[in-house]
């Protein structure tokens, strides 16, 4: 296999425990931490970090990014950024000692209610972003921006915050479906990923298609997004070695409030999505799943 599978796995199972299990089902080895018991790992005390830690350590697990919440969703850009400067100063020490790089972040949504102009909108993010990536720089982390939520949202937008900012502490996620769901067309999400392929250091599979009656995009398996082969197959030619991280939301949105339950469906779902993810990037790249 040409890439390394990890996944948020909290999308399977609330506990860590229970992540753990799910990541052995299907035999992978890494995990890309986002909540434990329903609480952000960014957020855990110094002791419950150690304790997650241990565990994986001890169960031969590494971790492939944090999933963090600077800059998302639940904070807009009227938000308190000192929040955001405190969570990176927290997580910080614990990515180094997971050694792993990528805190993912977005890029503070402009809120309907107070909404800035677009050119203030742009000059705030950047001035946000430029000192979150300064901090970055001397931490020896990267804060990965996913293509979700905020000024980065569309290819322009993020190639804009690139080139002011101008840090190597701050790169792209690309997620493979969010740009479909949000805009009801999977060519957008390929559009995104050709104009920004040079900036992607992580890459987040996501799936969508048009939902029942063609009405609004939900969320798919791999195999029926074909969007999703063509990323992969071009990752593969420029170059690309690093994680593919399942992020599948069909039973789980973290974003939306949607937590994983305790029926088990979700850690059902969640493996069936990575089986056919490997079996999609075998047929693709021509290995051996």
């Amino acid at each position: 296999m040409p890439f390394q599978f990890t996944g948020f796995a909290d999308e399977a199972e609330k506990s860590l425990a229970g992540q753990i299990s799910t990541l052995k089902e299907v035999g992978w080895s890494s995990i890309e931490l986002r909540l434990l018991d329903g609480k952000n790992v960014v957020d855990l005390t110094d002791d419950e970090w150690n304790a997650a830690w241990n565990t994986l350590q001890a169960e031969g697990i590494s971790v492939a990014g944090f999933g963090g919440q600077i800059a998302n969703w639940a904070r807009p850009i009227t938000s308190d950024f000192q929040v955001d400067i405190d969570e990176l100063k927290r997580v910080a020490p614990r990515m180094r000692e997971a050694d792993t790089k990528f805190l993912r972040i977005m890029s503070y949504p402009n809120p309907e209610e107070g909404a800035l102009s677009r050119a203030d909108w742009k000059a705030e993010t950047v001035r946000r972003l430029k000192e979150l990536a300064t901090i970055a720089e001397g931490e020896n982390v990267i804060l990965a921006h996913e293509n979700c939520s905020g000024y980065g949202e569309t290819a322009g937008g993020y190639l804009e915050l690139a080139e002011a900012v101008n840090s190597p502490a701050l790169r792209l996620i690309m997620d493979t479906g969010n740009n479909s769901l949000h805009a009801n067309d999977c060519e957008v999400t390929w559009d995104y990923y050709q104009k920004c392929r040079e900036h992607i250091d992580h890459v987040h599979i996501k799936c969508a298609k048009p939902g029942p009656d063609g009405g609004d995009y939900v969320a798919c398996h791999v195999d029926e997004d074909s969007v999703q082969r063509r990323i992969i197959a071009d990752l593969e030619a420029t170059g690309y070695d690093g994680w593919l991280s399942i992020e599948p939301h069909l039973k789980a949105a973290i974003h939306a409030g949607q937590d994983v339950d305790d029926t088990g469906e979700g850690r059902a779902v969640w493996v069936d999505f990575a089986n056919r993810l490997e079996v999609l990037v075998a047929d693709v790249t021509g290995s051996t799943k």
